[in-house]
This record gives C-alpha cells, structure tokens and sequence, in this order.
C-alpha cells in the first residue's frame, strides 16, 4: 500500500520502444496508446524519394500520461525507430539499435562509478521494446529472427503481430502458431510473462498464464484501447535492472578488467542472471589468488632476507671476539 501511494505521488517512469518495418501498425498504436497524436504517419508525395533508404532514426520522445482512475502519473518514454526494415542491407540497423540500448546501460554505469552522484540523473534504459511483425500470415521471416536475437540480451521483447485486422481470424491464429515455433525453434529469449506456481499468488500465476497463451499479441485498428497492466511495468523494470543491465555490467567490467570473453546472447534472463553470478564468484576467486600469491611471494623474500642475513651477522660476531 505504502509503495502505491509512492507510486501515485512521486508517478512511474517507463521507457517503451517500438521497432518494426514500415507500415506494420508502430505510428498507429503508439498514437492510441497515449491518446493523442505522439509520432506522425510517414508520408512522401515525391516519387523520386519514395525509394531512398535513410537506414533506421532512433527517435525517443516523452509523453505525461495518467495511468489510472486513482491518478497514478507514469512518464512514458517512447523511442520509435523509423526506418527499420526498408533496406536491403539491415546490418547497420542491428547495430544502431543495439548501440543505442548499450549507451543508455553505459550511463547508468558511469553514473554508479561516480563519487558524488547527481540527484537530477535520468534512468533512460529502455525496459522493454514491442517488435511489429509484418501481418504476412506465416511465421517469422529472417529479418525478425536476427533483431530479436540480437536485441533480446540488452531489453525485453515482446512480440506483436501489426494489422492483425488484416488477417482472418483463422491466418491468425495459423500466424500466431507459427511465430510461436519459430521463436521456440530458434530460442528467441522473448519476455513470456514468467510465474513461480510456488512463489507467486494465484491470480498472478492465472493472469500471466493467460497472457503468455495469447502470445504472440495481436494488435489491430486505432479505435481499440491499450491498457498497460502496472504490475508487469514493475515485472519489466525490475528484469531491465537485475537480470538484463547487470549482465551487461558484469560483460563489460569482465571485458575491462581481464579481457575476458563475452556472453551466449541467446539465453534467457534466468540464464543471465545465474550466468551473472558465476562471473561474479570466478572474479572474486582470482583476486584471492592474486593476494595468496603475493602474500606467498612477500613470505618467501623474507624469509631469503633472514637467512641471507643469519651468517653475515654471525661472522661479523666473530670478528668482534
């Protein structure tokens, strides 16, 4: 009770990104989501620009909006990526997205390595990000497959069929089985909505049960009403935070520190977080090493210091006499 009425006084900050090739629905939900015009319809009159690749714009714009009937204020992050999708060559698109997200957890890092930190810093990480499938009634094409292989270790994707309203209800439910296999096939750590049967209450473990069978979601005309649940908002700041920036952080001090190699990208957060520790435990290990070696190596020269000494003195002793 005591963390809701922070949340109602203080508001929530979330930072949401939209990705997915041109005319997959991006404009359209976000434009719903926040009830009023955030991002504008890409539109081009001139033929001779209608074919020019730009390559993907990572554009985050920040939108005040009221959560609920109680007045909970949520600072809601949007940061589009037009572009995506309308090259031949994506590579640079991977890249640019990805660099993106790597920034923000970069100055998260600076700023936790400060002496004196600053009351005033932004958390500008990006907490979760919606990928528009293109509504083709198949599965998933190369392209989808690569970025969420690529985006899924640096933030929590969540796949979405764009235009589902394009499709009958039976190409989409055909559609949804077959992105389902597809991102179990290639073992595409997207964000399902996790549950402990154990850990959790009831209804959390049947709400998240219910969500997670509905997966991949489809999203259809502008009239419909987006509702963001808080306590998955909750759910994916904290896996942003604990699971998805510390693997980063432990990646990149492992990397400065011991040149060590990299992470599998394509585990899931559970797996990052055990992963995580590991690293933690195997650096700790080699600096108790380093400093029973030296200890070891101090011990050693003094102990050749003392009997280098011993008969020196004991001559000098004898000289006296």
């Amino acid at each position: 009770m005591m963390r809701r009425k922070k949340n109602v006084k203080k508001g929530i900050q979330f930072c949401l990104m939209v990705c997915g090739a041109s005319g997959t629905g991006r404009t359209t939900f976000v434009n719903t989501l926040c009830g009023k015009s955030v991002l504008g319809h890409k539109e081009s009159d001139d033929p001779n620009s209608a074919s020019v690749e730009d390559g993907v714009k990572i554009k985050p714009i920040t939108v005040e909006l009221e959560l609920d009937e109680e007045g909970t204020r949520i600072s809601l992050t949007i940061v589009d990526t037009p572009g995506f999708g309308d090259q031949i060559d994506n590579e640079a698109s991977f890249s640019e997205i990805v660099g993106y997200l790597e920034r923000q957890y970069d100055d998260i890092l600076a700023e936790e390595s400060r002496i004196k930190r600053n009351p005033r810093f932004r958390d500008n990480r990006v907490h979760a990000m919606l990928y528009f499938i293109t509504p083709t009634g198949h599965g998933l094409r190369e392209l989808d497959i690569e970025l969420m292989k690529r985006l899924a270790p640096r933030v929590n994707v969540i796949p979405v069929i764009g235009r589902a309203d394009s499709l009958t209800p039976a190409e989409l439910a055909e559609s949804k089985k077959l992105v389902m296999e597809d991102i179990e096939h290639y073992r595409i750590p997207v964000y399902n909505f996790p549950y402990d049967i154990e850990e959790d209450d009831e209804d959390t473990v049947e709400e998240n049960a219910e969500l997670r069978g509905l997966m991949p979601f489809a999203i259809v005309g502008s009239e419909e009403v987006v509702e963001i649940p808080p306590p998955h908002l909750a759910d994916l700041k904290e896996i942003t935070h604990d699971f998805l920036y510390e693997n980063y952080r432990t990646e990149k001090l492992s990397k400065s520190v011991e040149g060590g190699a990299g992470v599998d990208s394509s585990m899931n957060p559970e797996d990052l977080a055990s992963q995580s520790v590991r690293l933690k435990e195997e650096q700790l290990r080699r600096e108790e090493e380093k400093l029973r070696e030296i200890e070891i190596k101090a011990r050693m020269q003094r102990e050749a210091s003392a009997a280098a000494g011993g008969p020196a003195e004991a001559n000098g002793d004898n000289e006296a006499n």
